[in-house]
């Protein structure tokens, strides 16, 4: 599969997740302000909230290795360039300081660093 399917169908997903996380979240909030649950309401209230902590997580865990993969990439590939153009090579030279403007732009802009 190419790059623009794998682009098309992982938008698609993520769609997918933020709709279904758009039907869930109100019915959950309209639970948790309830005042008087019956036992039907607050075993499904219990259900919810247990899938949205499980959810919560995974999305962390998620956000997290797409963080370190794509910090810890960036950085060696930061690095291997240097050291190529350092040693003359005119296209790493090049591809270098092409890399070291978007670390300066996303720095500069915060996007970077997660910083919590």
């Amino acid at each position: 599969m190419d790059f623009e399917k794998h682009k098309e169908r992982l938008h698609a997903e993520l769609d997918r997740f933020a709709l279904m996380l758009g039907e869930v979240l109100p019915r959950y909030l309209e639970l948790m302000k309830k005042k008087d649950p019956n036992e039907a309401e607050l075993q499904e209230l219990g259900e919810l909230e247990h899938t949205l902590i499980e959810v919560n997580a995974k999305i962390a865990e998620l956000k997290s290795k797409l963080d370190h993969d794509l910090f810890g990439e960036t950085l060696d590939e930061y690095y291997k360039l240097k050291e190529q153009a350092t040693e003359g090579d005119v296209e790493a030279k090049r591809r270098f300081d092409k890399l070291r403007e978007v670390f300066m732009e996303s720095l500069q802009d915060d996007t970077f660093f997660n910083w919590n």
